[in-house]
């Protein structure tokens, strides 16, 4: 019944809930001023669920996507290398409803839009080439073991608290900075924060590298998929 509006009401509600935790309930603080509010402290913390949603929805449902079209396996001739892409199609609906949320309230509580906002759907374009490389991958996997889905729904939490959502990566010693590099979110996180927040161009040294990376992470999953469909009627 709600439709559309769920996309708007899912992740304030989730916002809602983390923000009451960790600014109320822990007394977390960003760090940038002695009277920070509660208000930025959500915008902050926004930017990051963002992110990781995006990357989130489309893992957790990769491993069934063939299970749920099982009759254009078997009985059609259907381009299955598309249902990964229509899921990242979902997610990124999702996630743009959220960030005009976002920009409305960073109008509302800071009085102010940069214009390096422009700037965010290229910050984000290598994770969704990282995410969708990573879905053909999850959709293969997933025909052959049952169980992936349900680790899967364990890594993406992991790594969003593994990642700088609820924090900044500036309070970390430089040893555990260099480690949470590691989680692919962090640094589309960091630069999104940027652009968004802050006015500040991201690094494109980094996002050259990173880039690149995720050309190969998809190529290697679209690839991946190709291989390992010739076997998907057999076993599902």
């Amino acid at each position: 019944m709600l439709g559309v509006a769920w996309s708007f009401f899912n992740p304030m509600l989730m916002l809602l809930v983390y923000t009451f935790v960790f600014s109320v309930v822990f007394k977390s603080r960003w760090g940038q001023s002695d009277n920070e509010s509660q208000a930025s402290f959500a915008v902050l913390l926004f930017v990051g669920m963002i992110v990781h949603g995006l990357f989130a929805e489309v893992a957790n449902r990769a491993p069934m996507l063939i299970f749920a079209n099982v009759n254009y396996v078997k009985r059609v001739v259907f381009p299955l290398e598309i249902l990964p892409l229509v899921a990242i199609g979902s997610a990124l609906f999702h996630a743009s409803v959220s960030l005009l949320v976002l920009l409305l309230a960073q109008v509302v509580f800071a009085h102010e839009l940069h214009w390096t906002i422009v700037l965010f759907p290229l910050v984000v374009m290598p994770l969704v080439l990282a995410t969708m490389g990573a879905a053909w991958f999850l959709a293969s996997i997933g025909v052959y073991v049952r169980d992936i889905g349900q680790t899967i729904g364990i890594v993406t939490t992991v790594m969003m608290f593994l990642a700088p959502v609820f924090y900044p990566l500036s309070s970390l010693s430089p040893r555990y900075q260099a480690l949470l590099q590691i989680n692919p979110l962090t640094f589309i996180i960091e630069s999104g924060r940027q652009v968004l927040l802050f006015g500040q161009s991201p690094n494109w040294y980094g996002w050259t590298l990173y880039l690149a990376i995720s050309m190969l992470v998809a190529w290697g999953g679209f690839w991946w998929f190709q291989k390992t469909r010739k076997g998907f009627a057999d076993v599902v």
